[in-house]
């Protein structure tokens, strides 16, 4: 396999560098958890305009509307993160509604709903999860009880992301409860100031409350707001689920945090020597790089895949677990390499980095088990990617 550019593609290379270095100064970043500054939306709307974010989204859509070109995507990703530059926003409704919603929404959602999420000018969450239906999720038991032309949602929803933040809520409801349980399943959209819902933070222990619970008390919602149909909320579900698993394994921002890390083992030092010259730290951080390396190069196979309109097989399988456990493996070293200074995380004159590392290693937990669990893809991996026997399932009493 040839894996050297074309001429064309070294030049548009060199044009992603010069955007990069025209605009430095411009670089600005959206908080995670909370709605995007106003520097982070203007980020965005520039990103947008030189087709850098939303780049093969139609433009009556509020994308660029380039046609699909996956190496000069794969360009772009390389180019942003050899240069440090954030990739725009990257939220819940931006990385997995968006394209749910361009594979099966209706023309009137996709003109209601795309332009404004890509412009960060509404945010979403995500309404999946409940106490009894996680890793389970069809089991899910939030009704939707159809009154006229609206629907009266009753139940709750748990570990709900930025629920507390959020517009709206892309939301999987029993619509069908005689159906069996993967068919009764619709999946709608619906503002999060509709009367009825109660939002109580969920404190981790990032000291932070990234998650939510979510109540549900006769929440009337149009059944217009029904994607794809009712019933079919399974299907849109797993749509919405493959996306998110390709977020939460990106490649490149592994790679990134990579060379933050190896930035630190350069700049900290043990009785003036940097860590990077230690050979127990370099050896690790090597395992590290080399486990990054073959990640990076999955990412290839998808990409050779994609371009011969094939499925992505076993490589799209292993994103996500791979992808999340490498980010909490790397965070974990540049806890170990902070030495006694890994154990702080509130301000104070010796924090580094703000506690993003602290942040990053307790967080990244909760990543591992979102999207479905390590457990859940290890399955997944073994049953659909290598053919073995399904796991076996307790007899009913």
């Amino acid at each position: 396999m040839d894996l050297r550019l074309t001429p064309e593609m070294e030049a548009f290379r060199d044009e992603v560098r010069g955007f990069l270095e025209a605009h430095r100064d411009h670089y600005a970043t959206g908080a995670a958890a909370d709605r995007p500054r106003e520097a982070a939306l203007a980020w965005q709307r520039l990103l947008i305009e030189h087709g850098y974010a939303a780049r093969t989204i139609p433009k009556e859509y509020g994308g660029y509307g380039a046609q699909p070109d996956i190496l000069k995507t794969r360009i772009i990703a390389e180019e942003f993160t050899r240069a440090g530059a954030p990739r725009g926003l990257a939220n819940q409704g931006i990385s997995m509604l968006v394209p749910t919603l361009l594979e099966v929404g209706s023309e009137e959602q996709k003109q209601a709903w795309i332009s404004k999420t890509l412009r960060g000018e509404v945010v979403w969450c995500q309404g999946y999860s409940e106490p009894g239906a996680g890793s389970d999720l069809a089991s899910l038991q939030t009704k939707a009880v159809e009154d006229g032309d609206d629907f009266v949602i009753s139940g709750q929803k748990i570990w709900t992301s930025t629920a507390a933040q959020a517009d709206m809520i892309f939301c999987l409801v029993r619509t069908e409860p005689d159906a069996p349980k993967h068919d009764g399943i619709s999946y709608l959209l619906f503002s999060m100031k509709t009367p009825g819902i109660e939002v109580r933070p969920l404190k981790t222990m990032t000291g932070s409350a990234e998650f939510n619970e979510v109540f549900f008390t006769d929440v009337r919602v149009p059944k217009s707001s029904v994607v794809l149909g009712r019933g079919k909320g399974w299907f849109v579900a797993n749509a919405t689920l493959k996306h998110e698993r390709g977020m939460l394994g990106d490649p490149n921002a592994t790679e990134a945090r990579l060379h933050s890390l190896i930035e630190l083992m350069k700049t900290e030092t043990v009785d003036g020597r940097p860590l990077i010259a230690d050979p127990v730290f370099r050896d690790r951080a090597m395992a590290l790089q080399s486990k990054v390396l073959a990640m990076k190069f999955n990412g290839l196979r998808g990409l050779t895949a994609s371009m011969r309109g094939e499925p992505a097989g076993m490589a799209g399988l292993v994103v996500k677990l791979q992808g999340c456990e490498l980010n909490h493996q790397i965070a974990a070293l540049a806890i170990d390499a902070l030495g006694e200074l890994g154990v702080l995380y509130e301000d104070g004159p010796h924090l580094r980095a703000k506690g993003s590392w602290q942040w990053n290693y307790m967080f990244d937990l909760g990543l591992i088990i979102g999207g479905g669990t390590a457990q859940i893809q290890k399955n997944i991996i073994s049953e659909r990617g290598l053919g073995m026997p399904r796991e076996p399932k307790l007899a009913k009493a």
